[in-house]
């Protein structure tokens, strides 16, 4: 036996090495290549961490885009519906190899304890859009919200104001503005290839009105499984029923949702998008008569017709065919597009010929891709703001919200742009804003 402590220590040294060197070269095969960046993955450091919030069918559908975008990792789903978030959990810890994906039922613990979420996905009922938008970015987050992003213009302005006050980066869920036969269509008109635009339509599809009453009361689920109150949030109470969030039946009343600005914020941002807005002062609206369609004029000369019609939105109309499309008419010819187009619709052979070229020319000159979700992620890295920022958001959102207003108040109005507000007209200037039930407020 070795009594020399100084030659014991050296072998202490030599084993404790020894062991540490084994360590060392067997390391990468207990570490799998995706963790390390590897194989085309990107590694976690360069990951982008995030979190969902309202996760039924749309917002299932965005998780599941994002998910599949390698830069993004979730952490949290968040939900007041426990089916629905136990759900989004088994999606996200499948693509995460683990079961480690917190849940919540409250969006306001999940922006306080998840300190490391870079960014959100919103896709709440609308009620929550703005409310939860401003929560999340006052929590230092990066927020992508579902359209409509706003139910109220004062709401809007709070986005807005937030965004640019907390340095966040956000992006409305106008995807068609980064998608090809849009884009094409967009820059059709922007470039001059159509003539000087005189008249633009966007489609406002008829929702068949507003409903005010109340369903009948039934009695409330447990809170593990709803919290209703939660659900409500910022809208006025009512009692509980089943159909408001098993059923959708909330998409059709008033004190949940919008009317022309419901479809709208699909397609008000797409025609905006082709015109020159820069010395744009006021807009005015013609009221005709309730889901009719509506005629307004910019202070530029331009018409902008808020197309509405009933029936299947996917029933062949003169402007386009299918959902969700906008139309630009120039001195020189017209550009249209709607969902289900590989290429936009326009008025010359001739034209469609610079289809790739147009394409090539938008994304060299802004760097955006085609990607709606993709540009949102590269925004949170380059801290540029997206296609579909605050202020693009706002400008939309404040005209169909407008519209909402003539209708309601069933007379012609003018629309200050540049102050967010009516002109000579209190009433319609009170309708700016909407009252937001405690505690659930801004």
């Amino acid at each position: 036996m070795n009594t020399n402590p100084i030659q014991s220590l050296k072998r202490r040294r030599f084993l404790t090495q020894g062991t540490m060197a084994a360590s060392a070269v067997a390391l990468p095969y207990f570490i799998p290549s995706s963790a390390l960046g590897r194989a085309g993955t990107v590694a976690p450091s360069n990951r982008i961490v995030m979190a969902g919030i309202g996760l039924g069918g749309r917002g299932l559908g965005d998780l599941r885009v994002m998910l599949g975008e390698p830069d993004v990792r979730f952490v949290a789903v968040c939900d007041v519906h426990k089916g629905r978030r136990d759900v989004a959990k088994k999606a996200v810890d499948s693509k995460n190899g683990n079961t480690d994906c917190a849940t919540y039922g409250d969006l306001r613990q999940l922006l306080a304890e998840q300190t490391d979420v870079e960014g959100v996905l919103i896709a709440t009922g609308d009620r929550w859009h703005a409310l939860a938008s401003v929560l999340a970015m006052r929590a230092g987050k990066d927020v992508y919200c579902e359209k409509p992003a706003c139910l109220a213009m004062a709401e809007g302005q709070e986005v807005v104001e937030t965004a640019r006050r907390y340095g966040r980066v956000y992006q409305t869920g106008a995807q068609r503005l980064s998608e090809s036969p849009h884009v094409c269509a967009i820059e059709m008109a922007r470039s001059g290839r159509l003539g000087p635009i005189h008249t633009v339509y966007a489609d406002c599809r008829w929702r068949g009105g507003y409903i005010q009453e109340w369903l009948p009361g039934e009695p409330e689920p447990g809170k593990t499984d709803l919290d209703w109150d939660l659900w409500l949030g910022p809208s006025p109470w009512r009692p509980y029923h089943g159909s408001y969030v098993n059923g959708g039946a909330w998409y059709n009343h008033e004190d949940f949702a919008t009317d022309i600005a419901m479809w709208g914020a699909h397609t008000v941002a797409q025609a905006l998008a082709g015109l020159d807005m820069t010395n744009v002062t006021t807009i005015d609206f013609a009221f005709t008569k309730p889901a009719a369609t509506m005629v307004t004029r910019l202070s530029n000369g331009v018409k902008l017709v808020l197309y509405r019609k009933a029936g299947s939105v996917w029933d062949p109309c003169q402007y386009w065919n299918g959902s969700c499309g906008e139309r630009f008419d120039g001195a020189d010819g017209w550009a249209a597009a709607a969902d289900g187009y590989t290429k936009p619709a326009l008025s010359s052979p001739a034209l469609l010929k610079d289809y790739k070229k147009v394409i090539a020319d938008y994304q060299g000159r802004t760097q955006r891709p085609m990607n709606h979700v993709r540009d949102f992620l590269n925004c949170i890295r380059s801290r540029r703001p997206t296609v579909a920022n605050p202020e693009v958001m706002f400008l939309s959102m404040s005209i169909c919200l407008a519209a909402d207003i003539c209708e309601k108040l069933q007379r012609n109005l003018k629309f200050d742009l540049l102050r967010a507000e009516f002109v000579g007209d209190p009433e319609a200037n009170r309708l700016r804003n909407r009252t937001m039930r405690a505690p659930y407020t801004f």
